[in-house]
């Protein structure tokens, strides 16, 4: 199920033709005519078109291939616009007043006019290029029907074997207990209850709802599946439909809807449960609510909600949600076992009994991965059939068989398009691993994956609302806080989505993976059993991140020959992160990353200096080199104007206040492990737009 982010990429193009600076716009004199044509026909491009060509790209192969043609144009695009950024820059180094460092002589490296030139030819080449897809994509008759994303039906209903449900004795009692305490003046008594996609939120409320307690304390019982459609007239059918025992309503205003509710009700007290709750819009809930409030009896009846979001909880109640967790791995190998095996068989099977252990411990205590893994293996008695499903991530599995993905999938498609492409890209980092806040939120920034605020935001605070969001929808859970931002984790299920919606955007090499994609533009290292560099590599030109971690330490070959060719090769490269490698130096090479905005060397502890060309890499925005003892900071580090983030390891006594005068949009400074360091340097003041200043070991 990968996406190609169309709606996202071209949305983000548009904004920065539209936000260009003013010296950007001046580079660009030559070429306006272009550029407004490539807007207006990126303006153009319907999102209704891109959402439905998403949703048909499954069934229709030519599609498909149009939609990675016309991504690859929207990259390009995207390039091009970027040039002008990097040229500016250029500039405003060369006429900084500021710089001792001889750079004066690069202001002959690029005429204005030569400049533009290349520029124009470039935009008009993208757009003949999108004249000729838009020929081949009026054939396919996009954006005709509804606009709906990839929607995956889901009924639910409120019976539930009590024999299937195994470890959830604590919970059903909890929710319970809340179910008969009396309302205590809430206005409306709702119990939300959240969790990610297949925790069990259903499995658990029909526990509940089917209990004799339950049954006693309540005379009326409505099961709603709310699903994506909060709508009240559909709501109303569905509850009279309900307490009528599947008898249909022929009424169909609301006005009429409401006065047979209101019969039915008649001030008797009700256990009501919306189950699969998405709506975020505060008014429709108000709509229903007080429609309920007017009927009489709500004060000792109560509502069950269940939902994936922290926010539609705090729309809906004003007291805490119920969230529930994962199984505990026993009972997750007890309810293994029963989908996996028939009564009694588990015993003839050891060998498949110590497969099936290790299969659930990657389930990591998520009911519905538990019985749909076991489901799969059920009657199959070959080994080679549980190997593989234990060796293999879940997003591989059969979709036909698989129906763990299309659940977490609907948390997927309720994201809005910019936070889906951020979403996606975190599956580049390995599983289990432990998230900075900040070093997300630079690395989206780098690769520009952040919209442009209208409140005028710093792009940090806009970063802190996305992952602010995606906390809210269970899709990431928060660890611990500390002085930059928060730590959390992704869970193992959450992070196989990213992984399956993102499969042609970003790419995890390892010793079983060498085949990488042409559509590729992110690329993630992390086996320290890779041995060789990947023969794939070397057809690729259009990545925009390397991420180089956990490669074995003992193999300075690999680390290097892998360097080489990816700074020799990605000249679009906005995020480079190396961290704790064995090289002895970065290559000279490096300094041809002009768009180079995001650059970890946290730990590489051999790195003696840095190369004569890194003054080159003006688009720096954060540099992390904790942990590279460096004598002191060449003084051609001023030309890094850019910079916002910075993390240091200097031996020397002291930090030159010039380098200061030029890093006016420097918000961190972090000075790490400076032993000699004896004062903080005089000119302080003119970092008019630092936040955060840390001395750590200093």
């Amino acid at each position: 199920m990968a996406e190609t982010f169309l709606l996202d990429i071209a949305q983000r193009v548009v904004e920065k033709i539209a936000h260009l600076s003013v010296e950007e716009a001046r580079l660009a004199f030559n070429v306006e005519s272009h550029l407004r044509k490539l807007k207006e026909t990126l303006s153009r491009i319907k999102a209704a078109v891109l959402l439905d060509a998403e949703r048909q790209q499954h069934q229709n192969e030519k599609l498909r291939l149009s939609m990675w043609k016309l991504r690859d144009i929207f990259y390009d695009a995207e390039d091009v616009i970027d040039d002008f950024k990097c040229e500016a820059v250029r500039k405003q180094v060369v006429n900084h007043p500021n710089i001792t460092f001889k750079v004066r002589f690069l202001a002959s490296c690029s005429l204005p006019l030569s400049f533009s030139l290349k520029m124009g030819h470039k935009i008009e080449v993208i757009n003949q290029r999108l004249n000729e897809l838009a020929i081949e994509w009026d054939n396919f008759n996009l954006g005709q029907g509804t606009d709906n994303r990839h929607v995956f039906n889901r009924e639910t209903h409120s019976f539930v074997n009590s024999k299937d449900v195994i470890g959830r004795d604590v919970d059903k009692e909890n929710i319970i207990d809340l179910l008969m305490k009396p309302s205590e003046g809430l206005d409306v008594p709702v119990i939300p209850m959240v969790g990610i996609g297949g925790i069990g939120k259903t499995t658990l409320t029909r526990l509940v709802y089917n209990d004799n307690r339950v049954n006693r304390h309540f005379p009326l019982k409505i099961w709603i599946c709310v699903s994506e459609e909060f709508d009240l007239t559909r709501l109303l059918k569905l509850m009279i439909h309900s307490i009528n025992k599947g008898e249909q309503s022929d009424n169909s205003t609301v006005e009429a809807l409401q006065t047979c509710l209101r019969s039915l009700l008649n001030d008797k007290k009700f256990l009501l449960v919306l189950d699969d709750v998405w709506n975020e819009n505060q008014a429709r809930w108000i709509e229903l609510r007080d429609l309920l409030r007017s009927m009489g009896g709500l004060s000792q009846s109560k509502i069950i909600v269940t939902t994936r979001s922290l926010k539609v909880a705090s729309i809906m109640s004003s007291i805490r949600p119920y969230e529930l967790k994962v199984l505990p791995h026993e009972d997750c190998l007890i309810l293994f076992t029963k989908w996996a095996f028939n009564d009694g068989d588990d015993r003839q099977y050891p060998n498949l009994t110590r497969i099936g252990e290790e299969i659930v411990k990657k389930c990591k205590g998520v009911p519905l991965v538990v019985r749909t893994l076991g489901s799969l293996l059920f009657m199959k008695t070959d080994e080679s059939d549980w190997i593989s499903v234990r060796d293999n991530e879940i997003w591989k599995l059969e979709h036909a068989e698989n129906e763990i993905l299309p659940v977490l999938k609907l948390s997927y498609n309720h994201l809005p398009s910019h936070l889906q492409r951020c979403f996606a890209v975190m599956s580049l980092y390995k599983k289990d691993s432990i998230y900075y806040s900040d070093k997300v939120i630079q690395f989206w920034m780098a690769n520009g994956l952040l919209e442009h605020s209208k409140q005028k935001q710093e792009w940090v605070d806009v970063g802190g609302r996305y992952l602010n969001e995606l906390l809210s929808r269970c899709l990431i859970q928060k660890e611990t806080d500390y002085a930059l931002g928060f730590t959390f984790k992704m869970h193992d299920l959450i992070h196989d989505l990213a992984l399956d919606v993102s499969q042609k955007e970003c790419k995890t090499v390892n010793s079983q993976s060498y085949v990488i994609d042409e559509n590729v533009r992110h690329l993630s290292f992390c086996d320290d059993k890779l041995l060789k560099v990947p023969q794939d590599l070397k057809k690729l030109k259009n990545v925009r991140t390397v991420f180089v971690h956990e490669l074995s330490t003992e193999s300075k070959t690999i680390h290097e020959s892998l360097i080489n060719l990816c700074v020799s090769k990605f000249k679009y490269l906005r995020a480079l992160h190396l961290r704790c490698s064995p090289l002895t130096a970065l290559p000279n090479s490096i300094g041809t990353l002009k768009h180079l905005r995001d650059l970890d060397v946290t730990g590489c502890r051999n790195i003696q200096k840095l190369p004569s060309s890194f003054y080159k890499l003006r688009s720096l925005q954060t540099l992390r080199m904790y942990g590279i003892p460096l004598m002191q900071l060449p003084v051609s580090m001023e030309s890094l104007i850019e910079l916002r983030y910075l993390e240091i390891t200097i031996k020397a006594k002291h930090l030159k206040e010039t380098w200061l005068r030029c890093w006016t949009s420097l918000q961190y400074l972090g000075l790490f492990e400076c032993d000699n360091l004896e004062c903080l340097p005089e000119g302080m003041q003119y970092l008019t737009s630092l936040r955060r200043l840390v001395l750590f070991g200093c």
